[in-house]
């Protein structure tokens, strides 16, 4: 007898004593136990898929070009969402993206057609930083309620009908035009409808977000003396 003992652990806290000839050598069964166990280690390793990149905030001067594409083919439409809390002077971390709200008669859709076409806009996939090429005209976009894309000047957010409000007429209505970048006279939907909005969604990002949004529209409501 050599004195020594496969020792591996069992599911009852104890250790195997079968006998092998030399220490760390395991019994038969639970030589192709390890062999197992190592071979999935090693897949799984293999295919573990990395944590994304934090993407970077959209800049000024992205976010110019895209509105100036915008206003350029004439699509009516209203900047919402973090984009416009920080075109009103939030101090709250700069937002990755532009989110609008399209009007979705079918003249706007076919200019927005004509608009996302010039931004080379594809759909916004997780995994593919390029974006996935897909139909983008206007009977695509009229059966649509919210389209995440990437343009060339950075990710673009659709979303027709925001939670909290009526959609395009309704935010067109109280919105005001503002400067971004080099861009002057976007329309942008007024800060309380962005925080309605917020509210509506419940999101915990957006919860978060509520108390500095308040402040700043006290701010702004503030008379001026």
């Amino acid at each position: 007898m050599s004195g020594h003992s496969c020792g591996w652990p069992l599911d009852d806290g104890a250790a195997c004593a079968v006998p092998v000839d030399a220490p760390g050598q395991r019994c038969g069964v639970h030589r192709r136990v390890e062999v197992l166990a190592k071979a999935a280690a090693a897949h799984a390793t293999s295919h573990r898929r990395p944590l994304p990149a934090e993407p970077p905030p959209l800049a000024d001067e992205d976010a110019a070009a895209i509105f100036a594409t915008l206003d350029r083919h004439e699509v009516a439409y209203v900047v919402i969402g973090g984009m416009a809390a920080a075109m009103w002077g939030s101090d709250l971390p700069r937002t990755t993206d532009a989110d609008i709200t399209p009007a979705k008669d079918e003249e706007n859709l076919h200019r927005l057609a004509a608009a996302l076409g010039e931004l080379r806009a594809r759909l916004r996939v997780d995994g593919v930083p390029e974006g996935v090429a897909a139909p983008l005209d206007a009977e695509t976009l009229a059966s649509r309620s919210v389209l995440t894309l990437v343009t060339d000047h950075g990710p673009l957010d659709l979303s027709f009908v925001p939670e909290g409000t009526a959609g395009y007429e309704e935010l067109a209505s109280r919105a005001s035009r503002l400067t971004v970048g080099h861009h002057a006279g976007v329309p942008v939907a007024d800060l309380a409808d962005v925080i309605a909005s917020k509210e509506a969604a419940g999101r915990a990002k957006d919860l978060r977000q509520l108390p500095s949004l308040r402040r700043l529209l006290a701010r702004l409501r503030r008379p001026t003396t």
